[in-house]
């Protein structure tokens, strides 16, 4: 098991969350948490796009917590839009990591779709740092995606579920695959004491 000292976030994820965090936030929110969170050298200085470790993951907890607490009440929802944004930045920018290229999801039915690209995800990050431990759940019928390496929650205690950012990106992958939203949850949360964050898809928003 790789401890919080060792657990590190490579470049490309480091940029694709400061890229997604200042289109949500802006330049000058983006520099605002970047200086509370003690990561003012990538102000103006993104890493590259490369496998590279880039900072320690509970450097990248610190990342979340500062946009929640910079927000306030807010802070759930904009790191679930940024999320959103992150997701989107992946299909645009690392396609290939995603493994998206030539996939027919029309042919596939939803819940294949959901599977497809739940596995994507997991497999995108095991290639991208293979520290991480993730896999996809259909225990009890559901389909929920795992991970027991969830950088977000490194160093962070809370009653309540924080993994706010990975919710936005998991509901924002189920909509591109589906073309419909549905209900993301996380059930357990390695910051409430639980041995995994689990991110279950529910039913379709109407």
């Amino acid at each position: 098991m790789v401890t919080a000292d060792e657990a590190v976030i490579v470049n490309a994820l480091v940029r694709q969350a400061l890229v997604a965090t200042q289109e949500v936030m802006g330049e000058n929110g983006l520099h605002a948490v970047l200086r509370s969170c003690g990561l003012e050298r990538f102000i103006g200085n993104p890493p590259p796009d490369d496998l590279t470790p880039g900072i320690k993951a509970v450097e990248y907890a610190r990342f979340n917590a500062a946009i929640e607490s910079f927000y306030g009440r807010g802070g759930r929802g904009m790191l679930r839009r940024i999320g959103k944004a992150s997701f989107q930045y992946g299909v645009r920018e690392q396609g290939a990591l995603l493994g998206l290229a030539g996939v027919a999801l029309k042919l596939m039915p939803q819940r294949g779709r959901i599977k497809f690209i739940l596995n994507a995800l997991v497999n995108a990050l095991k290639k991208s740092n293979a520290q991480v431990e993730a896999w996809v759940d259909e225990e009890g019928g559901s389909l929920a995606y795992i991970e027991s390496t969830c950088a977000i929650c490194k160093g962070r205690q809370s009653q309540e579920p924080i993994c706010h950012l990975y919710i936005g990106s998991i509901g924002e992958a189920v909509r591109w695959a589906t073309d419909q939203d549905y209900e993301i949850t996380e059930t357990h949360c390695i910051a409430k004491g639980d041995p995994y964050c689990r991110f279950e898809v529910g039913e379709v928003r109407v």
